[in-house]
């Protein structure tokens, strides 16, 4: 019998509706008054809109390489394979001819959205009550299976395969992998929440660890920044997908590679900043504020400003910054010139190092430009002498608050500072050596975490703060 494969959930581990709509309200946030009054006309007028608006690569989707095994498997037995899906007939097109396994195409034209009991008549009609196989993933392909001679369940719902088997003979059950937590926490970032421990600079700058409210609040300041953070990064690897299926390593997250939905991801993002609201609440207003103002700049960094050459970097040094600056505001801390000065350079340096890092790939690519980003591989010399210059220049903010007059009344053993400029220095020096070798990670943070020279210099620093503050 023919063999019919349905397209999204199935053949592809994603929704071309919604990764269609994610491309065309990051091309566009106006878009989002539109898909309403879309809707309203009908699903299938709302999928033809989107699809004359945007163009998906159907070579980076993600897809199940067991279903797209089965059918290849299935046409060199001399079976007609077709695509049955729901989507445009354009990006349904363009999916069969990526993958040149199939044989017809039947997907949504016009006004008819080829779903559900739509989808059952006319496959009907095509080969005959129970006379196709049918491969689906979800309750709504119930009415195809009832009409169908097989069904295969691609799902490891209990549930559907006990409701398929009601309505057809299942002949074979695909289970797909359930998001574990390192799933989930892998497409929070939470070992990105290392960067939050920044909230604790003031307290500790300040030299008021031993108060218990300050503490506390510091702690808050870091579960709500984190909440925050992570509710961000979903939305950016949401926006980001196309760009992400081409990279090397960030097509294996969770979003890019198909391992968690984006109706999963749609469903964290209110979650997660539903909980840095209310930690907020326990805070001062200011801490707040400066949430907020974190949150909308990275939405116009993940939108529209990622692709700003120069002005990326800036913002993304500001963000690390702003996580100081709501330590401050959360532990009721003036943070001093001399710790926003060195941040400031500091983070700069490390912000281009991310971009470096990421030319240098583009570079062994072979291409000239990376996807989603305003940089050249021509560009790389100049950000290599930008990011050196601004992590030396850190460490001039350094060496001139250990030697100004601010530093008596904090550190009675003034000398003891010194001892923490040298491996500063190194350090710096050695992440932009790593990042022209191109032994960096792309994330600067992630490198500092698993870096055992980093550990080691970080505990020299602390025990050469410690040394400064005895009496």
């Amino acid at each position: 019998m023919p063999l019919c494969i349905d397209c999204d959930g199935t053949l592809i581990r994603t929704d071309l509706l919604h990764e269609s709509a994610l491309l065309l309200l990051k091309r566009s946030w106006l878009s989002v008054l539109l898909l309403p009054l879309w809707l309203l006309k009908g699903k299938a007028f709302l999928k033809q809109r989107i699809a004359e608006r945007v163009e998906l690569d159907a070579a980076t989707l993600p897809y199940n390489e067991d279903v797209v095994a089965l059918t290849r498997q299935a046409r060199s037995e001399g079976r007609t394979t077709v695509l049955a899906t729901a989507s445009p007939r354009c990006q349904a097109e363009a999916v069969a001819r990526h993958l040149d396994v199939f044989d017809q195409v039947v997907a949504t034209e016009g006004e008819v959205n080829l779903s559900g009991r739509r989808k059952a008549a006319r496959l009907e009609q095509m080969f005959g009550r129970g006379g196709f196989v049918y491969a689906g993933n979800g309750p709504t392909d119930l009415p195809v299976w009832a009409a169908s001679g097989g069904a295969i369940v691609v799902s490891s719902s209990r549930a559907l395969q006990r409701a398929a088997a009601l309505a057809a003979t299942v002949v074979q059950t695909i289970s797909l992998p359930r998001p574990s937590l390192k799933i989930i926490a892998k497409a929070v970032r939470l070992h990105q929440w290392a960067k939050n421990l920044l909230v604790f600079i003031p307290l500790l700058a300040a030299h008021q660890t031993s108060d218990g409210a300050a503490v506390m609040a510091a702690l808050l300041a870091f579960l709500a920044f984190g909440l925050c953070a992570s509710a961000v990064y979903v939305i950016n690897d949401l926006l980001d997908l196309p760009a992400d299926r081409v990279h090397s390593r960030k097509r294996n997250r969770p979003f890019a590679c198909g391992a968690m939905s984006i109706a999963q991801g749609v469903g964290m993002v209110p979650l997660l900043l539903a909980g840095a609201v209310t930690i907020c609440t326990q805070l001062p207003l200011a801490f707040a504020g400066t949430l907020l103002a974190y949150f909308a700049i990275t939405c116009l960094y993940s939108v529209w400003l990622k692709n700003q050459v120069v002005v990326d970097v800036m913002l993304l040094a500001s963000l690390y910054t702003s996580r100081i600056i709501a330590g401050a505001a959360a532990t009721a801390i003036v943070p001093s010139f001399w710790l926003l000065a060195f941040s400031m350079f500091m983070f700069l340096s490390l912000a281009i190092v991310k971009r470096y890092s990421e030319m240098l790939v583009v570079r062994e690519q072979h291409k000239d430009k990376a996807a989603g980003r305003g940089y050249l591989v021509s560009d790389m010399p100049v950000l290599l002498s930008q990011g050196t210059a601004a992590g030396y220049i850190a460490i001039l903010v350094m060496a001139l608050y250990v030697n100004s007059a601010d530093v008596g009344g904090l550190y009675p053993n003034r000398w003891a500072l010194w001892m923490v400029l040298p491996p500063l220095l190194y350090w710096i020096t050695r992440v932009w050596m790593k990042s022209h070798r191109g032994e960096m990670h792309d994330d600067p943070v992630v490198f500092a975490a698993t870096d055992k020279q980093s550990w080691l210099l970080a505990a020299w620093i602390a025990a050469a703060l410690w040394l400064a503050t005895v009496h």
